[in-house]
């Protein structure tokens, strides 16, 4: 009786003791008859289907087992759907189901083949549609590098530190565009395209900023999304915006420029409450791009909202000089005040180009504001550097700020040391020439480096090479091209025989770097290029071989159309922009590239905020009349971002 308690006890009952319904005794022999002749029928036909029905193995298997998986395939489909009806997993795919056709990939092909001749037409009609638009409005309305400077020159007369110049300069530059051009009218035309090619370049790549990364650092370009270099810590302060807003506003992208004004008005606050782990920044970079950036806006528009942004930033960056030289710390937390410099830096010394590059900043600050905190601490940095011993006359690129010494022997006009140089000119020209110190001190830089450094290859190239302790490595970095532009500047007020010297060595150097440029595939210059056994003007390392638009080499081409006016150094920024377009421009901005000599190579996916600031900026000026700002009333910091002259 086991049993009972598995199988139901009605059931085992009618089965052991309930009567059989096909017991031997109750079939007569006539039924036994008809049953057995209805079962050998049945085998009969079963028999007869198997031979007409059944399919030849060779020929139809396929079809069947085919038959089966679709079936199959289509009840495992039907079941991958939500109760809604929405498809669960979408690599699923049916062919020829009508309501589903979006899934067959035939059609996809199609599909994606079509759009994409779509937007190339789309693309090639606005901007034809662009340029003509642009072409149009240049020629009935005012110019508005003349709306530039005449909002300069309303703004200057409002402010007590900064004078105008005299009056029959304001008379030579209000003078019509096309009378100052150099050329007949088929080269004004030509240079106008260029200028408004780079101005449509800055509308594509702030358009996509706002549209994937709006109020974030930077831009990936490929993945559409934001992004944030170390530099800036982990939060987003919308470098972008606060580094491009001038370039916007000289370009006359107005509804651009007052985007992100408004934004920099209700959003930018270095107060809000970060993480101690997420706000250690670059003192030089915040002071360079946003304290820079800010206050050149104010510069330009009299906007005090820039002003007082920029007095804020700065007043958060006061504590890296407490140290017992004065010499500034590289890293400060916001949340806590506390500054530090980088562990890799020869000891944690403080680094030549970045306690060297806050001088405009701070000293305009300290003009407009009142306040001479900011003049003094940049004060104190150049009476440390002026007094401290100099190796072979030589600036050494790391200082400790707790002792005052140099660490490691490493000299470079280059990463780590370019803009010290830089500065020490450029304060002596936004002084207005008084500033004698900083003059004599660039001077007597210059000099030496000349001396020491400036080297000759084989194919005739000049370069500044980099010394490590006394040992010359004979490299230059992209950022050493800055200083053709440097030397070309800072010719203009020498006697005629030192100027023409410098002004032809400026020469020289923007020819190696453009030869940098045009060595590679893509005619992009590489971030190093060596001069060794065999090899000139082009990387060896794999680590050098990026790109990642930098601007230092059509910032020389600037600086040398400017003085020469010799047409070559703006179809040679042409030719930059030619290969940006080519090999950076994407969909969503632009990128940089990880190997300059390969024409299909792998791409960096960021967009960063100097190409704004200063790559565009710098093509934008090159094709522009010397009236948008002339550089005997703006002085560029190492952002490219202007600062007005104080004339006397």
């Amino acid at each position: 009786m086991a049993s009972s308690g598995i199988l139901p006890t009605n059931y085992y009952q009618r089965y052991v003791n309930g009567v059989p319904m096909l017991g031997r005794k109750t079939l007569r022999f006539r039924k036994k008859c008809i049953i057995l002749l209805l079962v050998m029928g049945t085998f009969g036909l079963i028999f007869l289907g198997f031979l007409f029905f059944y399919p030849n193995s060779n020929t139809n298997s396929k079809s069947i087992q085919t038959a089966y998986k679709r079936f199959v395939f289509t009840e495992s489909f039907r079941e991958a759907r939500s109760d809604d009806g929405v498809v669960i997993n979408p690599n699923l795919v049916r062919h020829g189901i009508v309501h589903n056709v979006e899934l067959d990939p035939h059609k996809i092909v199609d599909k994606v083949k079509l759009n994409l001749k779509i937007q190339e037409d789309i693309q090639e009609e606005r901007i034809k549609n662009y340029m003509a638009l642009e072409n149009e409005k240049a020629r009935n309305k005012p110019d508005h590098d003349l709306e530039v400077k005449a909002s300069y020159k309303k703004k200057t007369e409002e402010h007590k530190n900064i004078k105008s110049v005299d009056h029959h300069k304001h008379e030579k530059i209000s003078l019509p565009l096309e009378k100052k051009l150099e050329g007949d009218n088929r080269k004004n035309d030509y240079n106008e395209e260029r200028r408004n090619k780079v101005r449509e370049m800055m509308k594509h790549a702030w358009d996509n900023y706002v549209r994937y990364a709006w109020g974030q650092n930077e831009l990936r370009p490929i993945s559409k999304r934001g992004h944030s270099a170390g530099i800036f810590g982990k939060t987003a302060m919308g470098a972008t915006i606060v580094d491009g807003l001038d370039t916007l506003f000289l370009m006359g992208l107005k509804e651009e420029y007052q985007k992100g004004r408004d934004w920099v008005a209700k959003h930018l606050n270095f107060d809000q409450g970060f993480s101690e782990q997420f706000v250690e920044i670059s003192v030089f970079e915040t002071n360079i791009r946003f304290v820079g950036g800010l206050l050149s806006c104010f510069a330009l528009t009299g906007d005090v909202m820039f002003k007082d942004k920029a007095n804020k930033i700065a007043q958060k960056l006061l504590p890296v000089f407490n140290t017992p030289t004065g010499i500034p710390n590289a890293i400060i937390n916001l949340k806590t005040g506390i500054s530090k410099n980088y562990a890799w830096a020869s000891s944690s010394s403080s680094i030549l180009a970045e306690i060297g590059s806050l001088h405009l900043e701070f000293v305009y600050l300290s003009e407009i504001t009142g306040n001479p905190v900011y003049k003094e601490k940049v004060t104190k940095i150049r009476e440390v550097l002026a007094k401290v011993e100099k190796p072979q006359g030589l600036y050494p690129n790391y200082l400790n700020p707790k002792t005052g010494k140099w660490g490691q022997r490493h000299v470079s006009i280059g990463a780590l040391g370019d803009s010290f140089y830089e500065y020490l000119l450029k304060a002596w020209i936004q002084s207005g020439g008084k500033d004698q110190q900083a003059r004599q001190m660039y001077d007597e830089a210059i000099q030496v480096v000349e001396k020491k450094l400036l080297q000759t290859s084989k194919g005739g190239l000049k370069y500044f090479a980099d010394m490590r302790y006394e040992r010359l490595e004979h490299k230059m970095d992209h950022l050493a091209c800055f200083s053709g532009g440097m030397l070309a500047l800072g010719s203009q007020s020498l006697p005629d025989d030192h100027k023409k010297h410098y002004i032809e060595l400026a020469k020289d150097i923007g020819n190696t770097c453009h030869e940098s440029y045009q060595r590679s595939a893509t005619k992009l210059g590489p971030e190093t290029f060596r001069f060794i056994e065999g090899v000139e003007a082009k990387s060896v390392k794999q680590n050098e071989k990026y790109y990642i638009q930098r601007p230092e080499t059509v910032e020389t081409y600037f600086y040398l159309w400017r003085f020469t006016h010799d047409p070559k150094y703006r179809d040679w920024g042409w030719e930059v922009v030619e290969a940006i377009e080519k090999h950076c421009r994407v969909e969503g901005g632009y990128t940089g590239l990880k190997n300059v000599y390969l024409l299909d190579g792998p791409k960096d996916d960021v967009q960063q905020s100097y190409f704004l600031a200063e790559t565009l900026k710098y093509l934008y000026l090159l094709f522009s009349d010397d009236i948008l700002l002339p550089l005997d009333e703006w002085v560029f910091n190492t952002e490219a971002h202007p600062f007005p002259v104080k004339h006397t």
